[in-house]
């Protein structure tokens, strides 16, 4: 087929990353972009480039992935999206797929994203959904935690919260909304919105919140860790796991 059968499809994939190295194709191991490709060419018998919304790390999870990818293929959009499910592994769903203007770009179109992380705050750590929340047994205090994080909100330069060694020089992010909530038996919620987030962030800024909810800082000093710049002033990196890409906006 030439380029003028060339058409573009977007997809919103779910999938538990505990298994996979990322969203990016890696040297090192399995990832979540190839084995969506790699699905995709078995039905559709086209070498296709999935187009993630952004990259998650290794361990994260996705409710609501967007990805999108171009393909030459007359398939019907049902037989496809039947046809990728059917022979993708069980911890990798797409749970929705259109055929889409061919200017359309999962990446560059974002207008934000939306982070939950999830915390299981009791005594005793839990057997059932360990593998989808950070178990913390200190007591934590969410009034402090949501004071500290108005400190969040707005423009700033967020290079304390950056990953160590990451490459990018533009570290100036906006963080929309922060909320945090107890949802029961010993369930918390932190829920986050910004347009872009840097390489660990959302994990560095839950691993700093905790540290203010369990009293080893005062809800004043989030305001001096932005200020310094400097990662290794805020605290310790929150696990992969209790991550979730929720949602993602256009």
């Amino acid at each position: 087929m030439t380029d003028k059968n060339m058409r573009n499809f977007k997809m919103v994939v779910e999938y538990d990353g505990s298994a996979y190295r990322g969203w990016q194709r890696q040297k090192n191991g399995l990832s979540i972009q190839q084995v969506l490709e790699e699905a995709i060419k078995k039905i559709t018998a086209q070498k296709v480039s999935v187009i993630g919304s952004g990259r998650t790390d290794a361990g994260v999870h996705a409710l609501n992935q967007v990805a999108s990818f171009r393909c030459a293929t007359k398939l019907p959009v049902n037989s496809i999206y039947r046809g990728v499910n059917s022979v993708l592994p069980e911890d990798i769903v797409v749970k929705e797929m259109e055929e889409v203007p061919f200017e359309f770009h999962a990446q560059r179109d974002v207008k934000s994203k939306v982070y939950v992380y999830k915390i299981c705050n009791q005594k005793l750590r839990p057997a059932l959904g360990r593998n989808y929340s950070w178990f913390v047994r200190f007591d934590l205090n969410l009034a402090k935690m949501r004071q500290a994080a108005k400190y969040l909100i707005g423009t700033h330069d967020f290079s304390c919260f950056c990953a160590t060694g990451t490459d990018v020089k533009d570290r100036v992010r906006t963080i929309t909304s922060i909320d945090i909530q107890s949802i029961g038996e010993g369930s918390i919620e932190i829920t986050l919105e910004a347009k872009g987030f840097l390489k660990y962030m959302v994990r560095n800024i839950i691993g700093t919140l905790v540290e203010v909810g369990r009293g080893k800082r005062q809800t004043e000093e989030m305001k001096k860790i932005i200020a310094s710049r400097d990662r290794k002033i805020a605290g310790a990196t929150a696990p992969a796991h209790g991550l979730f890409l929720k949602e993602v906006k256009y």
